[in-house]
């Protein structure tokens, strides 16, 4: 789990004593994406996979594709980035992502929809891929 609350906090304290708003937005950049290209190696080397798919709105960041296929390359990786056009974080892939849970048995009433913020993705029980 990565929590990014301390770089930022830092960093709104620095262009609040007046540092330059470029500088903060290029570091904090640079210090976050390491932080995930860290963690992506560490989880290519632990598991022996030879892939890594980069999805969701940061997926369109050519800096952290650059920092992810350089890592990829070294490691022997290979990087899989989708065309721009679908690296967004949008209502479709929800509405597809329902629709297939739906059709697999899940249901859920409104009431008992809640947000699980630290939700782990591999505790997911995933009908539709059993």
């Amino acid at each position: 789990d990565l929590s990014f609350s301390g770089p930022l906090t830092e960093a709104l304290r620095k262009y609040r004593e007046g540092e330059d708003l470029r500088d903060l937005c290029f570091s904090l950049q640079e210090t976050v994406f390491a932080a995930l290209v860290e963690v992506t190696e560490r989880a290519v080397a632990h598991t022996e996979k030879r892939e890594v798919l980069l999805t969701g709105g940061v997926a369109s960041n050519l800096r952290l594709r650059e920092m992810l296929g350089k890592m990829c390359e070294a490691r022997g990786a290979s990087l899989f980035v989708p065309p721009p056009e679908f690296c967004a974080d949008n209502g479709a892939m929800i509405g597809w992502t329902g629709l297939l849970a739906y059709r697999h048995g899940v249901k859920q009433g409104v009431e008992e929809a809640v947000i699980r913020q630290r939700w782990r993705t591999d505790e997911v029980d995933i009908p539709w891929r059993r």
